[in-house]
């Protein structure tokens, strides 16, 4: 067996290699412009390690932000959109309200798809699924020739209530395919987010048209230079619940995709946290770009099947495209590495979210870049060594670290030295990142006191502890693969697909029989999605459901235990409905109906814990002795130690330590007992605790 993880960041690609005597990793920077030349890079180096060949390969599992980044660059498909008469102005008109009542300086989304190419075909389905004004097939090819004059690229096509009654996309899609050609892609709202509300169906669907021809050429390059290599095992991409689907699947629905790479955080922090008997963790993985933040309970993370992508007002909810799709929860925080600090118009210190990325980089990396980051803050304070940095593929000029951060950040506010002002920069990162965190957890209804954190990506043992003082935890996790831990998670992940079926209707209303057919029938297809990758006596099914009081829009998911036990499970669901929405809100509403909103039907391969290996890094090791590091409360250099991860076997260690590794290294703060499980990865308790 040989398995390989792949995740493309905006600063580093990772990638991991599984044999049966455990997992080897590299780190290359992320080469932004073809992303595949860095990944095939990163996975020659690391064959070469292993003196193994493409063909010896049994699966390669990858991950990607590549959506996500064209979704927030505006530099997908020229797409048009191709809706109900009358409704072109929806992408537009959004929620019809304010998502800021009183900035009246708002910035709202530009709609992927322009007016000019948003085009009205007179049909109608009415909301019982019947068909009020069927298609006529000369306005279609009107239509037909309306876009090849405007040379589209991809086409979305979204109608009224069609998550009801789909035949007449079916239809405008059969014939405008024979009229356009294979050259064009056509998407469907009804395939890819069939619910009610059709702001959010429609934004889903022209967003999965938007990227899906630069997702599928990437794709093909990818896989095709990997075939060329001698490569022939299979092919599996992460989607963003943190499951994997098949190249096929990830191609038609690209937008499943966008947070696949965080989403592999997760995985692993999920999968860590049961293997050490954490059952409230928070995930906290930090990257070289940005942050990303998860609850888990109970060793499961917490999921949605909506959030938003490219905010475009201060990364304020609601400012941004909102995509239907099945989610880990997480929140994104631009805090990563290379999260540039600067001085704003009002004279205050201001950390992210723009980022340096792998192009320039961090003034240290000496590749032309000269913006003071978190990654240069770090390195002036003796957080990290220049030493060996990302297991040796980046020779660091560390002198250009303090230089920058003098020149932009202490000489404008006239600090005496530039020690503090690298303090200030990573204070502030963390103090973004612990309020992130804090008012997630109000939003989920959490006591975010209760939870142990997990940290993963290259900084987050760097800012463990510090975060953890501020949000009042007592116990950190550092996994032993931390530093590539997004790639690692994807080789825990199991492949799953999941789909929905709206219903709205009260619950004492459903005709319970009717509606197991439906639920029946969309389990035979996800389960013969699975089943394109998995034995079918290896597939597990769920069911879910959304719930809410008639006439308001929070929705509150339930899962129902047991699919083939669905009559039973029904009739659990109103005092179960109550005592969530009583947690979330604080009360219950008296003599209003509860409406079933929709069902969700999920398969998921079922497999066998994983065994972790110590992690071998391609790249050179890091030094031990003591290391002088500057403390920001003791506004002093504090003697730290340094303890390789491998010599702790049992004893306890008191802070301040700090353990470098060449993929990531943690520091244990003066408060802190720093002690290794008998899986290989790090605990952090609280002295006395």
């Amino acid at each position: 067996m040989l398995r390989i993880a792949i995740d493309i960041g905006g600063t580093f690609t990772d990638v991991v290699a599984e044999t049966p005597k455990g997992l080897t990793s590299v780190k290359v920077l992320t080469s932004a412009q073809a992303p595949e030349v860095a990944a095939l890079g990163g996975v020659d180096r690391l064959l070469q390690s292993l003196s193994k060949s493409p063909a010896e390969i049994t699966a390669v599992v990858h991950g990607t932000t590549l959506a996500t980044n064209a979704l927030i660059e505006r530099r997908g498909a020229k797409t048009a959109f191709v809706t109900t008469a009358g409704f072109r102005d929806v992408l537009e008109m959004r929620y019809e309200k304010r998502f800021e009542q009183y900035a009246l300086d708002i910035e709202m989304p530009e709609p992927l798809v322009p007016r000019p190419l948003r085009l009205g075909l007179a049909e109608r389905i009415l909301a019982d699924g019947s068909v009020s004004i069927a298609p006529l097939e000369g306005d279609i090819d009107a239509l037909a020739e309306k876009l090849r004059s405007k040379e589209v690229e991809a086409v979305a096509i979204g109608f009224l209530h069609s998550y009801k009654n789909p035949a007449h996309e079916l239809a405008v899609a059969e014939r405008l395919r024979t009229q356009l050609g294979n050259d064009v892609t056509l998407c469907l709202s009804s395939e890819v987010a069939g619910e009610i509300r059709e702001y959010e169906r429609f934004s889903t669907v022209c967003a999965n048209a938007y990227v899906r021809p630069l997702m599928s050429r990437y794709l093909a390059r990818l896989l095709s230079q990997l075939r060329d290599k001698g490569f022939d095992g299979s092919f599996l991409m992460m989607l963003s619940d943190g499951a994997l689907t098949t190249l096929d699947q990830a191609t038609r629905f690209p937008i499943r995709l966008v947070e696949g790479g965080p989403a592999g955080g997760v995985a692993l922090a999920a999968h860590v946290a049961r293997e050490v008997g954490s059952d409230r963790t928070l995930s906290l993985d930090i990257g070289g770009t940005t942050a990303k933040i998860c609850f888990i309970e109970d060793g499961q993370p917490q999921t949605n099947r909506r959030f938003e992508v490219a905010r475009a007002w201060r990364d304020v909810k609601g400012s941004g495209l909102p995509v239907k799709v099945p989610t880990v929860e997480l929140v994104e925080i631009g805090a990563g590495g290379g999260s540039i600090a600067n001085i704003d118009a009002l004279g205050r210190l201001k950390v992210g979210p723009k980022s340096a990325s792998s192009e320039p980089g961090p003034a240290a990396y000496n590749r032309g870049g000269e913006d003071a980051t978190i990654t240069d803050a770090h390195l002036t304070l003796g957080n990290i060594s220049s030493e060996g940095f990302a297991g040796g593929i980046i020779e660091l000029a560390p002198e250009r670290a303090p230089e920058a951060i003098a020149r932009q950040i202490q000489d404008p506010l006239g600090m005496e030295a530039v020690e503090p002002a690298a303090a200030g920069i990573i204070e502030l990162a963390d103090e973004t990142m612990a309020n992130a965190a804090r008012v997630h957890g109000i939003e989920l209804g959490l006591d975010i006191s209760s939870f142990d954190l997990l940290v993963s990506g290259g900084g987050g043992g760097l800012h463990g502890a510090r975060i953890a003082d501020k949000l009042g935890i007592r116990r950190i996790i550092v996994p032993q693969n931390a530093g590539v831990g997004s790639a690692v998670g994807f080789l825990r992940s199991p492949v799953a697909f999941e789909s929905a079926i709206s219903v709205v209707e009260p619950l004492d209303a459903i005709d319970v029989v009717h509606l197991r057919s439906r639920v029946e029938d969309t389990l035979a297809h996800v389960r013969g999605i699975v089943a394109e990758a998995v034995p079918m006596e290896r597939i597990v099914c769920s069911v879910k459901v959304e719930l809410r009081y008639s006439g308001q829009g929070l929705e509150v998911p339930l899962s129902l235990p047991d699919p083939d036990g669905f009559e039973k499970g029904f009739k659990d669901l109103t005092p179960r409905f109550e005592e969530r929405y009583r947690a979330l809100v604080g009360f219950t509403l008296e003599n209003i109906p509860i409406e079933l909103v929709s069902v969700s039907v999920g398969a998921r391969e079922r497999r066998a814990p994983a065994e972790d290996h110590v992690l071998v890094p391609v790249g050179e090791g890091a030094p031990s002795g003591r290391r002088d590091i500057y403390d920001l409360n003791a506004q002093a250099l504090l003697s730290y130690e340094e303890i390789a991860r491998e010599s702790l076997n049992g004893g306890a260690v008191q802070g301040p330590a700090v353990v470098p590794e060449a993929q990531t290294t943690t520091l244990v703060r003066p408060g802190w007992l720093l002690r290794r499980s008998s899986q290989g990865h790090l605990i952090m308790e609280r002295a006395g605790a």
